[in-house]
């Protein structure tokens, strides 16, 4: 690299004015960054992005021409708390210069009451659009994992003759393998799982208070995801200080986020009296709550609910973010509390979520399951 180049570089980094040290001249596309960078990091002393939506839209046109989407989505949460940009997401042609990432659908859905009428629709493919890629990502995944668990689940330990599923019973055979009569005595043998034996019900119960709006995208899009699977009966609730029963929506997850309600306070103990009535078989039952567990509600009866759930034999976890980001904000106090029950409680990130839910369809020991991870279980 020349010295031209290097300077070229610590131009790019230093930026103008009084941290420059190098002297070093911008022009065409450099200019170009140097100035969308200006204007959000060195605002307070350079132009700005300005009051208008078409210098803002210009700007986001720059930032998505001259860096990968990695950096683009966290130069736009940049300015979005800097700069204050959320307004301008009231405008369609600002919403339809902007990068779309998850944590974008939950800016949106926190402004839903505001957006106006010509700009919904542009907000509903924005959303769209991220919803379907995650869904590309993560339904087969999911679907896969179910299916699976659920076969493992309820395979058949005493069957008939005709019920025996013979390439399985002789892999977990061949160690039963006679040489001298060149034959494998089946020991074990291992049955087709019989019709009807393989329901699940599995209820996700979701905190939609402010900090977990990106949990509750992803709980929507896997929720829906679960709702596709016939051997399981998929129910989803979100809450604040009031209760709403979402399984009506699982059919399209851009209406369901729709109809979530982001922010206010947080009343698990409602959401898990609710709840409790939607048990109708706790062996087969896993119970998902997805908060932070800062409780504003009863909190010695939602310990209460909780403990009951656990004594009734449903499966119950709580995890504190599903999200992709690092470890969450959340009341250590309850985490213990509920350890203490026999509910682990960890953050998890959507990618893990299909293991996570066969580990509970099997019944597994899920504090150890996270552990196996790597992820830190709370209390």
């Amino acid at each position: 690299m020349n010295a031209d180049e290097r300077a070229r570089r610590w131009r790019l980094v230093l930026g103008g004015g009084p941290a420059d040290g190098v002297g070093a001249p911008l022009i065409g596309d450099d200019a170009r960054i140097d100035a969308a960078l200006e204007a959000l990091y060195d605002s307070e002393r350079g132009a700005g992005l300005g009051a208008s939506s078409p210098n803002a839209v210009r700007w986001l046109g720059d930032v998505r021409t001259y860096f990968p989407s990695s950096v683009v989505q966290v130069v736009q949460r940049d300015a979005f708390t800097r700069l204050g940009l959320q307004q301008m997401l009231l405008e369609p042609e600002m919403l339809a210069a902007v990068s779309p990432d998850v944590r974008l659908v939950a800016t949106l859905l926190s402004l839903r009451s505001v957006i106006p009428a010509k700009t919904r629709d542009t907000a509903r493919r924005v959303v769209r659009s991220v919803v379907e890629e995650i869904e590309r990502r993560l339904r087969e995944p999911l679907r896969a994992a179910v299916t699976g668990s659920l076969d493992r689940a309820a395979r058949n330990r005493r069957p008939r003759h005709a019920e025996i599923d013979w390439p399985r019973t002789i892999r977990a055979n061949l160690r039963h393998y006679l040489p001298d009569y060149r034959t494998i005595v089946p020991e074990r043998r291992i049955g087709f799982a019989r019709r009807g034996a393989t329901m699940r019900d599995i209820v996700l119960c979701v905190d939609q208070s402010g900090s977990m709006a990106t949990s509750v995208v992803y709980s929507g899009i896997l929720g829906a995801a679960l709702a596709s699977v016939r051997a399981v009966r998929t129910s989803m609730v979100v809450f604040d200080t009031a209760v709403v029963d979402l399984t009506a929506h699982l059919d399209d997850p851009v209406e369901l986020l729709f109809g979530t309600q982001l922010g206010g306070g947080t009343d698990i103990n409602r959401a898990l009296a609710y709840c409790q009535g939607l048990v109708r078989a706790p062996h087969e039952t896993v119970f998902v709550l997805i908060s932070d567990l800062f409780e504003g509600g009863n909190r010695e009866e939602m310990l209460t609910r909780a403990a009951a759930l656990v004594r009734a034999g449903v499966t119950v976890v709580a995890l504190l973010a599903l999200d992709d980001r690092g470890a969450p904000s959340y009341d250590p106090n309850n985490a213990a509390a509920l350890a203490a029950l026999g509910v682990p409680a960890f953050a998890c990130t959507p990618d893990l979520f299909p293991e996570l839910m066969a580990a509970a369809i099997e019944r597994r020991d899920l504090a150890a399951w996270a552990a196996s991870k790597e992820i830190v279980v709370a209390g």
